[in-house]
């Protein structure tokens, strides 16, 4: 399985982020710490991933799939998000 990052902008205010939400929680393994950045791990590609997302915001939102490939830093994060992300990077 591949890892990637999901960030996105919702422009209009008080979109509804239920149904993207939704979405990005279907696939089976992902990671949520951060207001509008998501990891995920999937054998679809970036394209599939960003294709079926994209359903779910408007013509003005901004949508951002890109493939982590292993290395990463972070802090402030509990124990929890920090072992996901070390297990799962």
């Amino acid at each position: 399985m591949k890892t990637y990052l999901i960030g996105y902008d919702l422009n209009r205010p008080h979109q509804d982020y239920v149904d993207l939400i939704s979405a990005i929680k279907a696939y089976a393994t992902w990671w949520h710490y951060l207001d509008s950045t998501w990891i995920i791990k999937t054998d679809d590609s970036a394209v599939e991933i960003r294709n079926n997302l994209r359903q779910h915001i408007d013509s003005d939102d901004e949508l951002l799939v890109v493939q982590h490939e292993g290395d990463g830093a972070w802090a402030g994060f509990n124990k929890e998000g920090s072992d996901w992300l070390k297990q799962n990077l």
